[in-house]
């Protein structure tokens, strides 16, 4: 639900203000009925006029934050019938993922259905920052280090590391966990710039996007991003 100024201001007919004024001018209907007061609520099924010309249907934008369990696809649809991100979601709203987590990835992710914010935060330029941790198999050296410092070659092109820390070590296992946290956007990337190192990637999370993090999210639940963090986001723009 949402006032009816600010639904006629969101469809783009008018001003929030001057949608106020025609409010109390008498000049909206909501199904067929005038209605000239202020605090008046309405939801997106609602047959609403302006002078006599009706609202065109208004989007309602939702935004998720998902924590995607393990073989789970980034997609709306699979041709193979494996599990998709948009089915762990209750809406009947049609929402896709922004960007994507491979099939054996699991933490953070985004979906909606406003295609403006996520064509803003997929653009390359505006790296945006994504933070993993990854299991690996084996100890880092020194010389490691020296290379993620000046950045690992994928293809022929340059990964930037924006930053990187070891958060363990397991000698007897000869495993290593660390975080990552990269601009990147290529498919696989994260896993591909550490076999170029000579690793393997034996579990990889994605634990942060943007200023947005997991919190409390268990493996599977998602929940609704507030309105401060959406215009947060849309700063990037």
């Amino acid at each position: 639900m949402e006032r009816l100024q600010k639904a006629i201001a969101n469809a783009g007919y008018t001003s929030r203000r001057k949608a106020e004024e025609l409010i109390k001018e008498g000049k909206v209907t909501v199904n067929g009925t005038v209605i000239d007061t202020l605090g008046y609520k309405v939801n997106h099924n609602d047959v609403i006029e302006v002078e006599g010309n009706p609202l065109k249907k208004r989007i309602i934008k939702e935004y998720y934050l998902l924590n995607k369990p393990r073989e789970v696809i980034c997609s709306v649809a699979d041709e193979f019938g494996r599990k998709c991100v948009t089915e762990l979601i209750d809406t009947e709203t049609r929402i896709y993922p922004v960007g994507r987590l491979d099939y054996d990835t699991t933490g953070l992710i985004i979906l909606t259905n406003d295609g403006e914010l996520a064509n803003i935060l997929m653009h390359p330029r505006h790296q945006i920052k994504k933070t993993y941790i990854a299991k690996i198999n084996g100890i880092l050296k020194e010389e490691d280090f020296k290379n993620l410092r000046k950045g690992i070659l994928v293809d022929d092109k340059k990964v930037t590391i924006d930053n990187f820390k070891v958060k363990k070590q397991d000698k007897e296992k000869t495993t290593s966990l660390v975080e990552v946290t990269i601009h990147e956007g290529r498919n696989h990337i994260v896993r591909r710039l550490f076999e170029n190192m000579g690793y393997e990637v034996l579990k990889l999370n994605r634990n942060k996007y943007a200023f947005l993090e997991l919190g409390n999210l268990k493996s599977g639940e998602y929940r609704l991003l507030t309105e401060e963090e959406v215009a947060k986001l849309y700063e990037y723009r």
